[in-house]
This record gives structure tokens, sequence and C-alpha cells, in this order.
């Protein structure tokens, strides 16, 4: 049984607010470090989840709730590894490397506020869209690149699960940090 919408905002924003309070004791410079140079750094790492949840996730999100002529919007079916995260609420605790590219790789922060004002904005939409889900027709999805057809709830979870995956990543990268 999936976590209902209101518990992933709950575990989303403490996952979100634990980011922002690991942000506080580095400067830039530690947060544009990264350990080699196929590896994020931390603040690129932030940026992806910032970037993935306002330009992906909450867009497809939109989409579910609002078919359109659009083609994107299906009946397409979860896939095998998406029907197992979500039966586990959670990515398999792997490394997943997407070698670096100019579509996919985020650029450096230039500001630590800009980090702190983009996972609010996450937080915010976060909030203003939980409402809404629960009059959403899960027929109406928008197929996942690993996972499949996901619909606007299920977009959602994925948001918090997610942010909570790279928390590996972020206690990987801060052993890495030369202080």
């Amino acid at each position: 049984m999936m976590i209902t919408t209101k518990e992933a905002l709950q575990r989303f924003e403490e996952t979100a607010t634990y980011y922002m309070h690991e942000l506080a004791p580095y400067n830039m410079e530690q947060l544009n470090q990264k350990p080699s140079d196929d590896e994020w750094s931390i603040g690129q790492m932030v940026q992806h989840l910032i970037n993935s949840a306002l330009y992906m996730h909450l867009p497809n999100m939109d989409r579910c709730l609002v078919p359109s002529q659009d083609s994107l919007v299906s009946l397409a079916e979860k896939t095998e590894t998406g029907a197992a995260a979500f039966a586990q609420e959670s990515f398999p605790p792997i490394r997943i490397h997407v070698p670096p590219s100019p579509q996919y790789t985020p650029a450096q922060p230039e500001s630590k506020e800009q980090l702190i004002q983009g996972l609010q904005t996450v937080i915010q939409r976060m909030q203003e869209i939980e409402p809404i889900l629960e009059q959403a027709s899960k027929q109406n999805t928008v197929s996942h690149p690993s996972f499949g057809g996901l619909c606007a709830e299920e977009w959602f979870q994925l948001v918090e699960m997610h942010y909570r995956h790279h928390l590996l990543q972020l206690n990987r990268l801060k052993q890495t940090l030369v202080l």
C-alpha cells in the first residue's frame, strides 16, 4: 500500500529542510567542489533535485491532472523497475551514473541562497499541488524514462523518493570535501 500524499508531503518537507540545514556549514567553494571530473558537487546535486522537480516531476503531475491532446499523457503501465520502486517506496540503494552531458549535468550554483530558494520553491509547489491530487484520475499517466507510466500521485511520491535517494550521495560527497 502506497503512503498517502499527505505522508509523502511531510516526508518530502523533512528531507528538503534537511538539505537546507546541511548546506549551512559550507561555503560556495566547498559546495562547488567535485570529488572527480565526472562526479557532481553537492551544489550540482541539489540543483539536480530542484531542476528535476520543477522541470520534470511537477510539470508531469500537471499533465496528468489536466490531460489534453498532449501526446505525453497515455495509459502506459509501470515498468518492472517502476513497480519495484513503488512497492518498496524507494529507489534501489545503488549509484546511478549518467555520463556528463549539457542536457543532464546541472550547472554549479551561483550562491547558497539560490539553492535554498530553489528548495523552498519546490516545497511550496508540492504544498500547492498535494490537495488537488485526490481528485486526479489514476488512469492519466505520463511516462517516466525508467519507471514507465506514472499518474499524478505517483509523480508526487517520486519527488519524495528521489530526494531521499540522493541523501546517500550527499553523505558520500560530504566525506570527500576538503575543509
